[in-house]
């Protein structure tokens, strides 16, 4: 029998029927790794590690989506097995190496098992984010997609000055709008488009669930030594809600 703990649902969704337009993906919420990969021959200390999740994103997601009444889905499997957050074509779905650290248990797999890691982790939460945006379509339901990340304060040597990014490709207005939110704090260092920009060829949830759907979509990165603790994530959670901006009524003038 297969143990549901080790092999959790591929989605968690929390305030699916939540009232905001705002919902919500977090790829990289979880570093969970079923016993059977046997850690994908890491050792403990790098399931810890950014190569294994986005460190502090899934308690701002959490919260975030309490404070603004949203939907959110949140990953239930590591980043390690297979990137939700990547296209299954792109070499950096299922990583042979992450920034300098070899992954031992993806060398030569087969393609069996990436369709199985598929099947079992990547298809479930993208079908069930799919199902739900294209509801509210069918509804006609004003919707605007945010998906948070975390980033490390330091990458292959080089240091990040960021406190955090905001991401778009076509929904520019609103990656702007969140930015110019953000910045009302001056201390704070928020740029578009870091600490790197949104790819087709590299990213998913932007592209294929908001940008074709012409939904406003952005994903948010936040340095992770700033969500260390709960205190942290909370005052981001805070800041996002916002810096977030309210939708116009779809009559205004």
């Amino acid at each position: 029998m297969t143990d549901a703990k080790d092999w959790p649902a591929a989605v968690e969704v929390l305030n699916e029927n939540g009232s905001s337009d705002i919902v919500l993906l977090c790829e990289h919420a979880s570093n969970h790794i079923p016993a059977a990969y046997g850690r994908l021959g890491l050792p403990e200390r790098d399931l810890g590690r950014h190569i294994a999740w986005d460190i502090g994103a899934a308690k701002v997601a959490r919260r975030l989506s309490a404070l603004l009444d949203a939907p959110a889905f949140l990953s239930g499997y590591s980043r390690l097995l297979i990137d939700l957050n990547r296209p299954l074509s792109s070499p950096g779905s299922i990583p042979i190496r992450s920034e300098d650290t070899d992954i031992p248990g993806n060398i030569g797999i087969d393609d069996g098992e990436k369709a199985r890691r598929a099947e079992i982790m990547f298809d479930p939460f993208h079908h069930r984010v799919a199902a739900h945006l294209d509801r509210r379509l069918a509804e006609d339901r004003p919707t605007r997609l945010v998906t948070v990340h975390s980033f490390t304060p330091v990458y292959l040597g080089v240091a990040r000055p960021w406190h955090a990014g905001v991401l778009y490709d076509a929904a520019r207005d609103f990656g702007d709008a969140i930015i110019a939110g953000l910045r009302r704090d001056a201390s704070l260092n928020v740029e578009a488009n870091e600490p790197y920009q949104i790819a087709r060829d590299g990213d998913y949830a932007v592209p294929i669930h908001g940008d074709d759907r012409s939904i406003p979509a952005v994903l948010i990165e936040i340095r992770q030594d700033l969500l260390a603790d709960d205190r942290g994530a909370e005052e981001w959670a805070k800041r996002l809600a916002g810096a977030i901006p309210a939708r116009e009524p779809a009559n205004a003038t």
